[in-house]
């Protein structure tokens, strides 16, 4: 279409945009100075809780629990004593006992652990009944099976409580752990969690930098010419920035889930960018610069809003999600697609004009092969449209057969590099003491107890120990799906005499002694006021997904065995906050991080199907063609059922970075599909026949698309040198989405748009 034929208002706009291009420019620029210490703000909100949907039973049972134990945020200090006890004896060494105790000293002092709640084996030698059954309860936990590895178990405050940072109080025990002769491991969830946040938050910023030149690097490899280089660049930054800013201002924070938001934000801004330059470029070969642009923006102004108002539609459509950082994700990404579209238009006009501008070159050598083969493509696909058309639903059935062998990564700690400190500390800990995943079952209990309640509580804990306590040495494959450790009140009850001084001792006596001795002890595990007793368990952080959630599910089910009374929901005494009945509980940090992915897969196939049937209905509206609205649904579904699958196939587990890739794919390869259809729809403006339009628009057009996926595909490579595996599995399956979404646009698409259009065109032909 023409430029003439273009509404007056838009040729307003564009006229004024060129006009006051300097003004534009100029203000930008001060604009995204001004903002930078603003965007610096943008905080990670770093909790697990932030993961799951406020009504999700997982998080409301890991909530309750809190509420009735306290926070239950351990982190395991494991080193190696040679002479930690005495020969043939359960008593420590003098030194190694002195030793102990200062290393426990020093860790205190850290901000942020609770002091009484600190557990080490000088202290809980000192016990003053059964000292060697007091050490069979402690193996695993406080010393191995060795009798030389030991670890202090600190209790961490909640963040809420602590006057320093979890970063500070996390560094500051690594810190004292390296010092230690030998140095110490520093294992546990709350390290775990941190040191997620910590990766995703560094490692965000380093190669978001890093993938940034080798990307302004392509483009000048590509494009040869500066100024088509800081364009796209430009537009990137300054997008970002804006955006950072706006989402302090609001106070909106950053979740794991939105922590791609500026690589997100890179590609929407790069394929917006560069389709412009591209089609200025041709432009400029024949026309002077400003006509060029102003007829480029003309042209381009429909596409181009279009692609990224579908982008942000189809991100947009994620706060629909239960899951309230998903939801904050799908609003930071549309308001951040909005932005660029804010971005290139103030920036556009200033940056193309600016300065001397060369002679556009005729197409290079590059230009031509490239040309050449898409032109190859064009005829390939024209000719043997059979063969296409049996080949895709071959690739398409091929992978869908993958999506069976789909998994859930559980095993948190694969999220890192197997030579990080986190993984390597896992390792000592799971290999030379036991399970390092802390998490608890709870039931109901009485207000007094009594022997009949107490016994129960005991079988249930033996039972738990024989049916799914480990069975063989640690570390070897007996303890996939295994109990390291249960740890119940009655093993310290029963450490308690039943008589003193010729006085039998009543249970009740024989608990408040047991508390006046180790009073966290007792506290940690029974709360009279509200009615509830726990079990605390250790399980193994690494082991297959399939046993960790199927022994969370025995205990679960063996604890509701034992306790069948219970109610499945909780009734409260009136004028108390005391339970009635409760059902049995398994929950901890191990449980939340076991069901962290399923939490936020739960809605978001839903939501793909929501940002499906919307963009294919503003691809009709943008259109006017229901046809071209179904048609583009091809080149933008194949790259997902192809990711997905090919996950299935090649055992790449669904993590934390992947759970959404379907949605995200989908808002990424919609802007080629725009940008292809409506170049081949002014090719049809000008006259030509359907697969001549097609020969024409995979010149200019698909020369775009190949230049912008290349260049990145090359930028996200850069991923791969993350720390957190799972932003390496985003970079690598966000080219593979891109690759896809290229294919799909170059082959399906004008596959189907020469079907449909062919058989009117040969229809139109007849009736001549």
């Amino acid at each position: 279409m023409s430029p003439e034929a273009k509404s007056s208002l838009l040729n307003l706009v564009v006229d004024a945009l060129i006009r006051w291009r300097w003004v534009l420019l100029a203000t930008a620029l001060v604009t995204t100075v001004a903002l930078v210490p603003i965007s610096k703000k943008l905080a990670f909100e770093q909790s697990i809780e932030s993961l799951y949907a406020s009504e999700d039973p997982h998080l409301r049972d890991f909530l309750a629990s809190r509420g009735t134990f306290g926070g239950d945020e351990f982190v395991m200090v494991a080193s190696v004593e040679p002479n930690l006890f005495q020969p043939n004896s359960s008593s420590l060494t003098d030194a190694a006992s002195q030793k102990l105790d200062a290393f426990a000293e020093k860790l205190n002092q850290v901000p942020g652990v609770v002091v009484e709640s600190t557990q080490s084996l000088a202290r809980a030698l000192r016990f003053p009944y059964g000292r060697s059954t007091v050490r069979q309860i402690v193996v695993g936990v406080l010393v191995g099976e060795d009798k030389q590895t030991n670890a202090i178990v600190l209790r961490l405050m909640l963040e809420k409580d602590s006057k320093v940072p979890r970063a500070e109080t996390i560094a500051r025990i690594r810190q004292l752990a390296a010092e230690h002769d030998p140095p110490a491991m520093v294992a546990g969830e709350p390290v775990q969690i941190h040191d997620m946040f910590r990766y995703v938050e560094e490692d965000g910023h380093k190669l978001f930098a890093s993938s940034l030149a080798l990307l302004a690097l392509v483009l000048m490899l590509l494009l040869q010419r500066i100024r088509w280089v800081v364009l796209p660049v430009l537009v990137v930054v300054v997008s970002i920035v804006w955006t950072e800013a706006l989402f302090v201002i609001s106070g909106l924070r950053l979740s794991m889930v939105s922590s791609m938001l500026n690589s997100l934000i890179t590609i929407i801004g790069v394929q917006t960018a560069m389709h412009v330059s591209l089609y200025f470029r041709d432009q400029h070969r024949t026309l002077p610069p400003a006509e060029a642009l102003r007829r480029s923006m003309l042209e381009l102004a429909s596409p181009v809003w279009w692609s990224v108002a579908t982008t942000a539609f189809g991100f947009g459509v994620l706060v629909s999600s239960h899951i309230n950082p998903v939801a904050s994700f799908g609003v930071m990404m549309a308001i951040g697609s909005l932005v660029v579209l804010v971005a290139i238009t103030v920036l556009l006009p200033g940056c193309v004009l600016f300065g001397p501008m060369l002679a556009e070159p005729p197409p290079s050598g590059a230009d031509r092969r490239v040309s050449a083969v898409l032109g190859w493509i064009t005829l390939w696909v024209e000719h043997h449209p059979k063969r296409v058309f049996f080949a895709s639903l071959g690739i398409v059935a091929f992978s869908s057969v993958g999506f069976l062998w789909l998994r859930i990564e559980t095993d948190f700690s694969k999220n890192f590099q197997q030579h990080s400190p986190i993984v390597q500390s896992l390792r000592f800990v799971e290999t030379k003491l036991g399970g390092a995943g802390s998490w608890e079952v709870n039931f109901p209990a009485p207000e007094k107890l009594t022997e009949e309640y107490i016994e129960r509580v005991r079988k249930f804990a033996e039972r738990l120990r024989t049916e799914h306590g480990v069975s063989g040495e640690i570390g070897t494959q007996a303890t996939a799906g295994r109990l390291s450790k249960v740890l119940s009140i009655t093993d310290g009850i029963d450490l308690i005499p039943e008589r003193i001084l010729f006085k039998t001792l009543a249970l009740e006596t024989r608990v408040d002694l047991l508390g006046s001795i180790q009073r966290d002890f007792v506290d940690s595990l029974y709360n009279r006021k509200l009615g509830r007793m726990r079990l605390l368990l250790r399980a193994y952080e690494q082991q297959p997904t399939e046993t960790k959630l199927k022994l969370i599910a025995d205990v679960q089910r063996l604890a509701v065995e034992t306790f069948p009374e219970a109610d499945s929901t909780a009734t409260f005494e009136k004028d108390s906050d005391r339970p009635l009945h409760s059902s049995p509980k398994s929950t901890g940090l191990f449980v939340l991080l076991a069901f962290l992915i399923e939490s936020l897969m739960a809605d978001q196939w839903t939501s793909f199907f929501l940002s499906t049937i919307g963009i294919t209905s503003m691809m009709w509206f943008a259109f006017r063609s229901l046809p071209i609205g179904l048609m583009s649904l091809a080149p933008n579904l194949f790259p997902n059922v192809m990711v997905i699958g090919l996950m299935g196939w090649i055992g790449l587990p669904v993590n934390i970075a992947t759970a959404m890739i379907a949605c995200v794919s989908m808002g990424l390869t919609v802007d080629s599909s725009i940008i292809y259809i409506d170049g081949y729809r002014r090719e049809r403006a000008r006259g030509l026949r359907v697969h001549e339009a097609l020969h024409e628009t995979h010149k200019h057009v698909g020369r775009a698309l190949v230049y912008t996926n290349l260049a990145l595909m090359a930028g996200f490579s850069v991923l791969a040198l993350s720390h957190f595996i799972p932003l390496v599995y985003f970079g690598l399956l966000v080219s593979l989405a891109m690759l896809g979404g290229l294919i799909g646009n170059l082959v399906f698409l004008p596959l189907l748009i020469g079907w449909w259009d062919g058989r009117e065109e040969k229809a139109e032909g007849r009736r001549q």
